[in-house]
């Protein structure tokens, strides 16, 4: 039981992480992008919104999803609690409580990752919309 909580742990939590990497790596850059675009590369404005957005979902969609994988962790981790407890021959607060804290680590890790993304995803956003007001006082269209 103990090597499939790891297991549960470390493939909820790697999970996480890796999404993490992948969302701070896509935000800078786009950051970069942004901070060296030139409007006037770009005549018409769908083909700078295409540009300005591309790759921003995965942000957007590891803000939105980080939160439910952290709570799938920490269910998996309260089943294996209640299951081991329902195999153990003797039953112990302290092992009941270190099991739901262990699991609820999860949670805290999709929060953890989830908030920045979610902050990242505003503030390229926020800045996507004013390259394409700057590009419309530009171009006058």
């Amino acid at each position: 039981m103990n090597s499939l909580q790891a297991i549960v742990d470390y493939g909820v939590i790697g999970l996480l992480i890796a999404l993490s990497i992948w969302a701070l790596a896509v935000a800078t850059e786009r950051w970069m992008f942004y901070r060296r675009l030139n409007l006037a590369q770009f005549p018409d404005r769908q083909r700078l919104e295409i540009s300005l957005t591309k790759r921003l979902v995965i942000i957007g969609t590891v803000a939105a999803n980080a939160p439910y994988i952290g709570l799938l962790g920490t269910v998996l981790g309260i089943m294996m609690t209640f299951q081991s407890m329902g195999t153990a021959k003797t039953i112990t607060v302290s092992t009941i409580m270190v099991g739901l804290s262990l699991a609820l680590k999860a949670t805290a890790v999709g929060l953890l990752v989830a908030i920045p993304c979610v902050v990242m995803n505003n503030a390229l956003r926020r800045r996507v919309t004013e390259l394409l007001t700057e590009h419309q006082v530009v171009h006058g269209s």
